[in-house]
């Protein structure tokens, strides 16, 4: 028995989209490898089909992380001035080269994420900020995979 409504109906997986022929060795640039975003980026590349190089000369496409930053501030405070809520952020700026020539310049990502606090819970509220970062690095790797792919 044959279904041809459900091949045509769109459904993709999550980063299971496919790079464009001529696009899939890559090489990523950035100050630091081992960021939560950059090692979220080089799975999601790897999962769209990607191939990573050792070197830039190897690769189609180069992706350059400019900025990889994340950090907290506080929302608001108790009575006590004891912090109740933060806002995580997770930012990222990013371009694309392809064959020497600048394909994409320079894109600003950011996620913003609250987060309350207690201090009675500390420790599953420390786990919790990292969990959140985590998470925010692997959607804005997903989101850059998906402008990879639409090139």
């Amino acid at each position: 028995m044959r279904f041809p409504l459900l091949s045509g109906c769109g459904f993709h997986l999550q980063g299971s989209g496919s790079l464009p022929e001529g696009m899939r060795k890559f090489y990523v640039i950035t100050a630091d490898q081992v960021t939560p975003f950059a090692v979220e980026l080089r799975r999601a590349i790897e999962r769209s089909g990607g191939e990573l190089t050792s070197t830039a000369a190897e690769a189609d496409t180069v992706v350059r992380i400019q900025r990889d930053r994340s950090g907290r501030r506080v929302l608001s405070v108790s009575a006590r001035n004891t912090p109740q809520e933060y806002e995580i952020f997770y930012l990222v700026e990013y371009s694309v080269d392809r064959g020497g020539k600048e394909m994409l310049e320079l894109q600003p990502l950011e996620m913003i994420r609250n987060l309350s606090f207690d201090e009675t819970q500390l420790l599953a509220k420390d786990r919790e900020e990292v969990i959140i970062r985590e998470a925010m690095a692997r959607d804005l790797a997903v989101l850059v995979t998906r402008r990879l792919e639409s090139l």
